[in-house]
């Protein structure tokens, strides 16, 4: 069997949105900027259970939504295996499962350092993996990707990354990052709902974009892509630092902003989800300078 189809199912131009928060999170022990020991062990485990849930969410993703109906002919975004034919549904869920088995598995080193809060924490980000889209409550479906982003590629990966590094539940600055990371990581998201808009408004697929319209979805993605800097400049860092920080993030959140605004949905959105994933990459290495 052809390994592209699957490469193609793992989504990896979302993956940024895995990578990026486990990085904020450990960053400042393993890069000696805080009092907390850091470990590159624990580090890459915590990434590869990230990476590992994050594909399983794309796998259980693309197979629930060839079911319910929700990937037309009509799709402006990238072929989904599925319902394009190139995998079965039940090979698809089959690795979903498998991807989930190996995020539990590789988390072991961290329950043993950390013990139950890892458990707890893996527990629901397994739960969601599945439920973003499936379940008795989808939260794809009902309007909530958003608030499942913030919450899971915000305060649960950045805090929880901190807490296996530390122990420690994290200060401000570290939630104000936390939050950082969640609303750039909705960017992908809100532009992704609002290029699928028309597809998911005929398919019963209720994201915020379809609930409240073009003009809505244009302003969320603008603010999503500029509160952040507003939230950095408004933390205690020394000037060069926050014009280092928040100077490149201002700008291409403006050029994300202008272009959306500028440009009707369709096919071209998919370069701006591109320049999405450069601003949360971007972020996370400034984080570190």
């Amino acid at each position: 069997m052809s390994i592209k189809p699957w490469i193609l199912a793992a989504r990896p131009k979302t993956l940024p949105a895995a990578i990026v928060p486990v990085w904020v999170g450990a960053a400042p022990a393993l890069l000696g900027g805080s009092t907390a020991p850091g470990s590159w062990f624990l580090f890459w485990c915590t990434l590869g259970s990230c990476v590992s849930i994050q594909i399983a969410t794309n796998l259980f993703n693309d197979a629930i939504d060839h079911r319910k109906g929700a990937d037309t002919e009509n799709r402006l975004g990238p072929t989904r295996v599925t319902s394009s034919g190139l995998l079965s549904p039940r090979t698809v869920m089959f690795g979903a499962l498998a991807f989930c088995f190996f995020a539990a598995v590789i988390s072991i080193p961290m329950v043993v350092a950390r013990g139950w809060p890892v458990i707890a924490i893996g527990l629901v980000s397994l739960y969601f993996a599945y439920g973003y889209t499936g379940g008795p409550f989808p939260l794809a479906y009902r309007g909530m990707g958003e608030l499942f982003v913030i919450l899971f590629f915000g305060f649960v990966a950045v805090l929880g990354s901190w807490f296996v590094q530390s122990g420690q539940i994290g200060g401000e600055g570290m939630w104000v990052l936390a939050l950082q990371c969640g609303f750039y990581s909705c960017v992908l998201i809100a532009i992704n709902n609002l290029r699928d808009r028309v597809e998911d408004a005929g398919t019963g697929k209720r994201t915020l974009a379809v609930r409240f319209g073009e003009r809505f979805a244009k302003g969320e993605i603008a603010f999503f892509c500029l509160v952040p800097v507003v939230l950095g400049s408004l933390q205690k860092v020394e000037p060069i630092s926050q014009l280092i920080q928040q100077g490149p993030m201002l700008i291409i959140g403006l050029i994300i902003t202008v272009l959306v605004f500028r440009t009707p949905p369709g096919p071209v959105y998919n370069r701006f989800l591109a320049l999405g994933a450069v601003q949360l990459i971007l972020f996370a290495v400034l984080q570190s300078v």
